[in-house]
């Protein structure tokens, strides 16, 4: 179904999870175009991004964001263009980057738009490498994990939107740099397109002892963005004062219980004290919104000089988005994840 001049499509959430999302979940309706007041923007969705922390708003438990309301419109990142102005800070035709979520078409007030010109060669890349996670990635692992020349550095998702741009980072630091992905053809990527010092496949039966091959000197900081048996894995590999920036646990978004087995509590917390870890977690507007531009300042000549390269996702119609997230948090996607809603 094609975005349309007349009616604004929204996906909203009609129930909230048990487990894993479904499409059940969702609900897709149409309005028609809201009435721009004076001082305001319409807004219609190019682009729209998919990340794994969405999941944790469509649920209602305690987090540090409220959760999305039951028949609210599902939140996200967006690049969108100006279609209407009543607004003397924008033009008609304007590229913007907001946060009107799942849907064709937004009014704002302005409040939290941040202009993006009209050059761009990629607009997309607002969304991932030159936006939140491209941030999330350069500050995680910089202002936390402090890499120096010669420490390993290791990350989960390493070929996802974030996990991309750490290993690359972490390169340009002068580390040594292995990553964790799901598939020989991911692994693959971040070796040879990405330029990981190894990469090894969390499906293979004898991942742990692949990991541990790789990184013969230990683990000085590992980014942390999935949980699970990877984390398990990583745990006796830590050197003494090793740094964990922690970003994201895909591995237990959907959880809705404790895992079974032992309880492995005291055998962290005691890693933790011997080894002097320092482990940390962060959200990065929170905690780092002030820096944004300096990020930027420096992203932007690397990418443009090809020194971090970046992988996008594009799914078409926003129709296609809750099939398109749901694929992401099970590891369908290869690099960010976006959806294009309507032309350029």
């Amino acid at each position: 179904m094609p975005q349309s001049h007349e009616q604004n499509r929204r996906i909203v959430l009609q129930s909230r999870p048990d487990g894993a999302p479904t499409p059940e979940n969702f609900r897709l309706e149409t309005e028609t175009l809201p009435e721009v007041p004076d001082g305001s923007v319409l807004l219609r969705t190019v682009y729209l991004s998919m990340d794994p922390y969405m999941r944790g708003r469509m649920s209602d438990a305690p987090s540090y964001a409220p959760p999305v309301g039951l028949d609210a419109v599902m939140v996200g990142g967006t690049v969108c263009r100006v279609e209407q102005s009543k607004s003397d800070a924008f033009n008609v035709g304007d590229w913007v980057l907001g946060y009107s979520g799942w849907q064709d078409y937004c009014v704002s007030d302005g409040q939290g738009l941040v202009p993006l010109g009209n050059e761009l060669d990629r607009p997309s890349w607002a969304l991932g490498v030159l936006g939140m996670p491209g941030f999330t990635a350069y500050m995680g692992l910089l202002d936390i994990g402090q890499p120096q020349p010669g420490e390993t550095v290791v990350m989960a998702a390493a070929t996802g939107a974030v996990g991309s741009v750490v290993g690359q980072v972490a390169k340009i630091k002068g580390c040594r740099v292995v990553g964790v992905a799901g598939g020989s053809e991911k692994c693959r990527v971040g070796t040879d397109e990405f330029g990981f010092d190894a990469c090894i496949d969390h499906h293979a039966g004898d991942f742990a002892d692949q990991l541990a091959a790789a990184c013969p000197d230990g683990i000085d900081v590992y980014y942390e963005n999935v949980g699970g048996k990877v984390f398990d894995a990583v745990l006796p590999l830590l050197n003494t004062c090793a740094r964990i920036p922690v970003c994201g646990l895909v591995a237990h978004y959907n959880d809705t219980e404790l895992p079974e087995g032992p309880d492995r509590l005291s055998l962290l917390m005691q890693t933790i004290l011997v080894r002097r870890l320092t482990m940390k977690g962060f959200i990065i507007y929170q905690d780092y919104g002030d820096r944004y531009e300096e990020f930027l300042e420096t992203m932007q000549p690397w990418v443009q000089q090809g020194r971090v390269r970046y992988r996008e996702d594009v799914v078409q119609g926003l129709e296609n988005a809750p099939e398109a997230f749901i694929g992401m948090l099970e590891g369908g996607n290869f690099g960010k994840l976006v959806v294009q809603v309507g032309d350029e």
